[in-house]
């Protein structure tokens, strides 16, 4: 099959990538010059474990191919992936879909013969309407069918999970585009992947409210955490205890200092000003936004009280700035409002991250960077892990504290034993465990 991928981001990319893999003959299209002639160099524009060996496989093989010119690719393809980006619109929220609008009409412009167009991108429901309608509108007798194909791919994992996906979700009626979609996808059969098809209107509402319930499931989690702390409890092992029901599950009931990322806030805002727009209140979505926002700036506090007192003049060692590990991504992460939050208590910050210095600098200029996490260490008055990354799993505890002036840990992700803690002399914090555990 011939591909068309408009978009070369996180999702575009990585979804090229592997269809080429496939072997699928792909193009992937992007008007940013500057990133094209990046990947033609061999250079991939994100971090994402693995990408950068199967971009240079597959182009190497003649099956991966990269362009900003989008004219060649659409007329020849057999399907066409819109995967550009979908942010949330500055003062409401509103997924902005003017790149998706826009893409949608230069497709109009060049395609040929019967090509089936889908988005990739997360869109609120209805787009893939507006879409056809665009696309009708600017050429009239184009042969194209409109679906939906929502993705699903976890950063620092997307490889994965796009070649062994716990669903494929096509929103299509057209029994043409179902074939074609079949075709694509037909290479995962051997993992058994569910393709599951839909209405289109459905394949969008089913990305929101997928994210949007992962949302609620880690703010839940993280309010129990508090509660845990209050009576004594230990949140690892409720969160145990809970995940082992069949009916919960234990992915995403890991207490933290809240979600981030390119998906879950951006997502589920726009899931609220969807409902809005039909007269339907979320309440459960808008109140997970609500503490998840009131979370992230309360981590401050956390790190102010775990000191016992005031941090203006101190310095705090922050490890890990992405939302997440393995990836640079700093979209919402829960680093940037805890920085601020420490900056206006008068602190001094000075911050370590194994691959995000980069993108973090652009949010947070303000602030010192070490390349390693000991020498980041040296001299502060108190620590904080913002970010799992696995080697800050196993930093040598006593020299992590002959580093610190003074020995205060705050551990935002749990990554540490209380009593490991206590054993090295830690003054040690960390999320959901009763104050007797924490050292």
């Amino acid at each position: 099959m011939h591909i068309a991928m408009i978009g070369t981001g996180y999702v575009g990319l990585v979804s090229g990538a592997c269809f080429a893999d496939f072997g699928h003959q792909v193009t992937c299209v992007d008007k940013d010059e500057g990133k094209i002639a990046a990947l033609l160099r061999g250079e991939i524009p994100i971090f994402e474990p693995g990408l950068d060996v199967l971009v240079a496989t597959n182009v190497k093989a003649g099956r991966l191919k990269f362009t900003t010119d989008l004219t060649a690719p659409v007329a020849e393809a057999d399907a066409v992936f819109i995967a550009v980006g979908t942010p949330s619109r500055r003062g409401d929220g509103h997924a902005d879909l003017s790149y998706v609008y826009a893409a949608a009409r230069e497709i109009a412009a060049v395609v040929q013969g019967f090509t089936v167009v889908i988005t990739k991108s997360t869109v609120p429901v209805g787009t893939g309407d507006e879409v056809e309608r665009l696309i009708r509108e600017a050429n009239p007798s184009a042969d194209v069918a409109v679906a939906s194909n929502p993705e699903f791919l976890r950063e620092g994992a997307a490889i994965r999970d796009f070649k062994f996906p716990d669903r494929i979700v096509v929103g299509t009626m057209d029994e043409r585009a179902r074939k074609v979609l079949g075709d694509i996808y037909r290479p995962l059969s051997l993992n058994q992947a569910p393709l599951m098809f839909t209405g289109r209107r459905t394949a969008e509402m089913i990305k929101y409210a997928a994210n949007a319930f992962l949302a609620t499931k880690i703010t839940f989690i993280n309010e129990i955490a508090d509660l845990s702390e209050k009576v004594g409890a230990n949140v690892q092992e409720v969160a145990r205890g809970i995940g082992l029901d069949n009916r919960i599950g234990t992915k995403f009931l890991h207490a933290g200092p809240g979600f981030g990322g390119s998906c879950f806030p951006k997502d589920t805002k726009a899931l609220v000003k969807i409902a809005l727009d039909h007269d339907v209140h979320l309440r459960i979505v808008e109140a997970v936004l609500a503490v998840n926002d009131n979370r992230k700036r309360a981590m401050a506090r956390k790190v102010s009280s775990a000191y016992g007192g005031s941090l203006r003049g101190k310095t705090v060692a922050v490890l890990g700035l992405t939302f997440k590990p393995d990836t640079d991504d700093m979209r919402d992460a829960p680093s940037i409002p805890l920085v601020t939050g420490l900056l206006d208590m008068g602190a001094k910050v000075r911050a370590h991250d194994p691959v995000g210095m980069e993108m973090a600098r652009r949010e947070l200029p303000d602030i010192e960077y070490s390349d390693d996490p000991y020498l980041c260490a040296r001299g502060a008055d108190a620590l904080v892990v913002v970010t799992e990354w696995a080697q800050y799993r196993a930093l040598d505890l006593e020299r992590l504290k002959n580093e610190l002036a003074h020995p205060v840990v705050v551990d935002l992700r749990n990554v540490y034993r209380p009593e490991d803690m206590a054993a090295h002399g830690f003054i040690y914090d960390s999320i959901g465990r009763p104050p007797e555990a924490q050292g």
